[in-house]
């Protein structure tokens, strides 16, 4: 017999939550200050939607080792620049554009480094975005809602933004179709100008030179 459309949607929703719930974890291997490379993860989010970017970081302060984190959008947004990160760091912002942001790590080694073994730091990164971000227990407990209500409003935010993110796909598909089929027309007209310049280009010439010919009695 074939579940019910809102259960198949509940289960989908619950597998997706599992799924990207477990948070990114590796380790950021510590370098000199003149190399500084970074490790950056990135995501893209929608415009005015929350953020919650969770790290934790291991080690501690004085261990020749120095964690710097800096989060950016691609539009030039700076969203938070932590700096000797140790231990949990949570930075909340709201996104200014639709545009996808980095989350950047860099492990700098100080000048007491060198006296320690141990030349990386471990780093587990959690990033919530939407519905996700919100403090759900603590919206339970203002509104006093029963937990299978606070479920079902969790769920249908993220359907929201599900939809809302297809429309946005949806319309950045029609502006790209539409950029494609300007510039095929373009082109279309480019090919057929020079076309046009060529044959009046190749008929100049047969003139010009059947008129030099004749006046130098050739022909």
């Amino acid at each position: 017999m074939a579940l019910p459309r809102s259960l198949l949607q509940y289960a989908c929703s619950l597998l997706l939550f599992v799924a990207f719930s477990h948070a990114l974890k590796f380790d950021l291997v510590a370098h000199s200050k003149g190399s500084k490379p970074n490790r950056c993860v990135r995501n893209f989010v929608a415009k005015d939607t929350l953020v919650v970017v969770t790290a934790i970081v291991s080690g501690h302060k004085g261990d020749g080792q120095q964690v710097n984190m800096h989060i950016l959008d691609a539009v030039g947004n700076e969203y938070g620049k932590p700096r000797d990160v140790v231990g949990e760091q949570r930075t909340v912002f709201t996104s200014h554009a639709d545009a996808a942001f980095d989350v950047c790590f860099e492990n700098v080694l100080t000048g007491s480094g060198s006296r320690y073994a141990e030349t990386s730091r471990h780093v587990e990164l959690d990033i919530d975005i939407g519905a996700d971000a919100k403090d759900w227990s603590a919206i339970q407990a203002t509104e006093k809602l029963k937990p299978v209500e606070t479920e079902l409003r969790r769920i249908e935010e993220l359907v929201a933004e599900i939809v809302t993110e297809m429309d946005y796909l949806r319309t950045r598909e029609q502006k790209l179709r539409d950029t494609n089929e300007s510039t095929n027309t373009r082109v279309k007209w480019f090919g057929f100008g020079t076309t046009f310049l060529l044959i009046g280009l190749w008929a100049w010439q047969i003139l010009y030179l059947r008129a030099y010919f004749r006046s130098k009695h050739l022909i």
